[in-house]
């Protein structure tokens, strides 16, 4: 790779892990709930769970698709500035405001800077080299990591040890937004975008990574989507008639390319685990707080919220990281993985919820997420490896949408004050019967799979033996030719 390529892409990687870093560094966020229902802002346990928490779900949810087409045809850096921008007023509102209905807009501006998420990982792609992809892609998800996790700690820390009140780490959050406030707007403004715009060179086909290669070569033949090249048809057909492309022709590409991805059997699959399993992990992640409340009240004991936050985030990279480690044929064993570990996950959240001693919930709780991280990474890659970049930017965000169509169900039925409003109690032993409820799907799916399996192993020997009695030499021809 070019020197020159090299340098060009430092400065808006190192600008991008700046950001990164203090839009995630938020010593406030593992005590937001002892924090609302406190002195400083006096909510009931109703109210907060309810009423309040919903509304980030929802706003997500309705947010989300607007978002994904404004990133890519704003190209990523307004975006972005949106999303430093909406951080702030979240908490300058927390820090500042009073009462349910301005919690609730609070809510909303929280769902903005969430669903503007897309474009922190999308720019990178535009403005380097694709032999850069892995190791910025790297760079800017290991320090979102480290930033949410040294902001844990800090918050722990600041309670525990130096005893600061809660409404101070509301004030040390919104520093650390304002330093992120001010990175976007020094980054340089990309030349094309993935469908709206497109720079000259970018209708041919990127290379995939090494990785991407290297799993195409070891993974069993189902598992290969031929995708990529019908997607450059696709967008090559679509170029025709200009690099600038119209709303419509954009829609009428992304559901070309929707149903061609999802005819595939173990993208299905794989998208069917992400959807299911993100849905009940934003749950789960949403009220922990809420139910470690329940448990041990903040306003009679000591709090470790930001430890268990810490250590939870810090496994899970860790097990991201090890999934290339992971001696498993995913394309025969993917299915029974993802239901073991689906149950795991619903064990997990039956201790957090049934055997109210705080210690284990914590435990329970790192690992629940630990599992999470690592399955979500090995869908990830999955999805990702045989898809050009165009599909999996697609893949994803159907999935993630998936995902929240089904957590705002559930959100409406079980938590919504609306709906049966149930207690946090209630809400996670609902959540166990959930994931249980994957596990058995994809227990069913693995059964299914390794029957199909051993009936066309047993078909091919016997059709080998036909055309070997009747299109071999004789014997004799044969060792002579050896």
């Amino acid at each position: 790779m070019p020197c020159g390529s090299n340098m060009r892409a430092v400065y808006p990687t190192f600008l991008l892990c700046a950001y990164g870093f203090f839009s995630n560094l938020r010593p406030l966020e593992p005590f937001l709930t002892p924090y609302l229902m406190g002195p400083d802002k006096n909510l009931t346990e109703t109210q907060v769970v309810n009423e309040i928490y919903p509304i980030w779900t929802y706003s997500y949810l309705v947010l989300l698709f607007p978002i994904f087409l404004a990133t890519d045809y704003l190209c990523y850096k307004p975006v972005l500035i949106l999303q430093a921008t909406s951080l702030l007023v979240t908490y300058v509102m927390l820090l500042k405001a009073q009462g349910l209905v301005v919690m609730q807009l609070l809510e909303f501006f929280f769902g903005l800077a969430t669903a503007s998420d897309i474009a922190y990982y999308a720019y990178i792609y535009s403005v380097v080299e694709p032999g850069h992809y892995q190791r910025v892609t790297g760079y800017c998800r290991s320090v979102t990591l480290f930033g949410s996790a040294a902001g844990s700690l800090t918050g722990q820390l600041l309670l525990s040890v130096a005893k600061v009140q809660l409404l101070h780490l509301v004030i040390i959050t919104l520093a650390s937004f304002s330093v992120a406030f001010f990175a976007p707007w020094f980054l340089p403004m990309p030349k094309g975008s993935l469908f709206f715009h497109k720079s000259s060179g970018e209708g041919q086909e990127k290379p995939r990574s090494n990785s991407a290669a290297l799993l195409e070569k070891v993974e069993d033949s189902e598992t290969k989507v031929p995708l990529t090249a019908q997607c450059a048809s696709t967008v090559r057909s679509l170029e025709a008639a200009g690099h600038s492309r119209g709303f419509v022709d954009v829609l009428r590409m992304l559901s070309t390319d929707f149903l061609q991805c999802y005819k595939c059997r173990p993208l299905l699959a794989w998208s069917l685990w992400w959807a299911l399993a993100t849905c009940g992990y934003f749950q789960v992640i949403n009220y922990a707080q809420p139910l470690w409340e329940k448990i041990r009240p903040s306003h009679h004991n000591e709090i470790y919220n930001g430890y268990v936050e810490t250590i939870s985030t810090l496994l899970g990279a860790l097990a991201a990281l090890l999934v290339s480690c992971l001696p498993v044929c995913w394309a025969l064993w993917g299915e029974l993985t993802l239901c073991i570990l689906s149950m795991l996950m619903a064990v997990c959240v039956f201790v957090m919820d049934m055997l109210k001693n705080i210690w284990l919930c914590y435990c329970a709780y790192v690992l629940f997420r630990t599992t999470y991280m690592l399955l979500i990474t090995v869908a990830t890659y999955q999805i990702a490896a045989t898809l050009s970049m165009q599909r999996y930017a697609l893949v994803f965000g159907v999935n993630t949408f998936m995902a929240l169509l089904l957590q705002t169900l559930l959100t409406l039925v079980v938590v919504d004050s609306a709906g049966l409003g149930l207690d946090v109690i209630t809400q996670f032993f609902i959540y166990c019967c959930y994931f249980a409820a994957i596990s058995l799907v994809f227990f069913l799916a693995g059964l299914s799979k390794l029957a199909s399996r051993k009936r066309s192993e047993q078909a091919v020997p016997a059709t080998g033996r036909a055309e070997t009695e009747s299109d071999s030499p004789p014997i004799s021809a044969t060792r002579s030719c050896l």
